[in-house]
């Protein structure tokens, strides 16, 4: 049985039971593999005679202890929308490795405040917002297309996913193209040196370099997102510098790989698929219903909440103050929700995953990131032939934010299908 064989003999709160207390990293994002389907091994977790909720004992993001798990789709929902029950304040505190207080904004804000922040800051998120973005984004697609197309070959991962999205992201932003390698290289010790030190001090340069990005869009002001909130207001209250900061932070954290992972296992799968690919090529009209099942069959992050007061739940009781992360990556393969779950149907409909996350707190990028990779798909089929991997090249994927970080890809230049 799959339980015994995860359980551990792990530190855990007195409350959790032992026979729950499990090592799942392979399920968290920890565990490369060499799979068509990388988060093929989640469906364990929902096997018959699994507890519903099991213990990971090992520390995560900036926590030093453990957390509760859900890998229902079901349990899941709940947790994303019982904002009574369960909280995101402490989510991506990053900043308290380095003696800061502000919490991320909005992410960090339970309702009803969220709700105002939310508000301020979906003015440069609605669909009518992206629209007017579109053609510089499709601009950029296509320039960075074309500067390899005739070369037959681009390392997919570093070359273009690591660029693409955040040259979009900054400009949004009206942050400097010229710092991209230095924000990557803080965003890297941030999220996945694991060592809470190095971690520490990469948030303190980040936020030393926020601040005086802030302090020169509050002397000169502009048109980007930046400025905006650098400046910005609410009911007529100027933002203090702990919201401004609280959400410039947040957003730059949030702005910097997501999109990018999900180009890299994106173009692995087609690569590696080639019926896949050659269905895409043949019904361009999927363009937006393949976008999202890229989506649900890649959900890089696992999201996490505090739980805000004792709930007895599926035979044991959450004490205030314990964490439980949602596994999306089990959740969204959950057979209960999703007609067979595991094979890619690019016409899929009534597709609710979870990539996003879900309840109040549904990512604040998420219709920038399906515009971004629908321009994406539609632009690099239209430019190169049939791609697949480079022979000998490594195939392996960590299936989370770290993801891929090269992935040659060839195709033969001379059929390319538009110039």
């Amino acid at each position: 049985m799959a339980l015994a064989e995860w359980q551990v003999d792990e530190a855990a709160p007195p409350h959790v039971p032992r026979e729950r207390v499990v090592d799942i990293r392979f399920a968290m994002g920890h565990a490369p593999n060499d799979l068509l389907d990388p988060y093929a091994a989640t469906d364990a977790l929902r096997a018959p005679g699994v507890p519903r909720l099991l213990y990971s004992p090992y520390p995560f993001g900036d926590k030093t202890k453990g957390s509760w798990t859900v890998a229902h789709y079901a349990d899941i929902q709940r947790v994303y929308e019982d904002n009574a029950y369960f909280s995101t304040r402490g989510v991506a505190q990053f900043q308290l490795l380095a003696g800061e207080t502000f919490p991320s904004i909005p992410l960090g804000i339970d309702p009803p405040e969220h709700g105002r922040y939310r508000r301020f800051l979906n003015v440069h998120f609605t669909p009518v917002a992206l629209k007017r973005l579109e053609p510089q984004v499709r601009r950029m697609a296509v320039e960075m297309i074309d500067s390899f197309a005739h070369k037959g070959e681009v390392d997919i991962a570093w070359d273009f996913g690591r660029v693409f999205p955040v040259r979009v992201f900054l400009d949004l932003m009206g942050l400097p193209f010229a710092m991209f390698e230095q924000f990557l290289a803080w965003e890297w010790e941030i999220l996945h040196s694991r060592d809470h030190a190095r971690m520490g001090e990469a948030v303190r340069q980040v936020i030393a370099y926020l601040r005086e990005f802030i302090a020169e869009k509050q002397a000169r002001p502009d048109e980007k997102l930046g400025s905006y909130i650098a400046n910005g207001e609410i009911d007529g209250r100027a933002l203090t510098p702990d919201e401004v900061i609280g959400m410039t932070w947040f957003l730059w954290l949030g702005g910097l790989d997501t999109v990018a992972s999900t180009i890299s296992q994106m173009f692995r799968r087609m690569a590696l698929d080639q019926p896949l690919q050659q269905q895409l090529r043949d019904h361009p009209e999927w363009n937006h219903s393949a976008v999202e099942e890229f989506l649900r069959m890649q959900p890089l992050v696992n999201s996490f909440r505090l739980v805000k007061q004792d709930l007895d739940w599926d035979g044991v009781t959450l004490k205030a103050g314990d964490y439980i992360t949602c596994l999306n990556s089990s959740g969204n393969f959950d057979p209960d929700q999703f007609p067979d779950p595991r094979r890619f149907d690019p016409a899929r409909s009534a597709n609710r995953h979870y990539t996003f996350v879900g309840g109040v707190h549904l990512c604040l990028g998420a219709h920038l990131a399906r515009r971004e990779l629908r321009i994406l798909l539609e632009e690099f089929l239209a430019r190169v032939p049939t791609f697949r991997v480079k022979p000998g090249a490594d195939t392996t994927v960590t299936p989370g934010l770290l993801s891929i970080r090269n992935l040659p890809i060839v195709w033969d230049a001379q059929a390319r299908t538009k110039a």
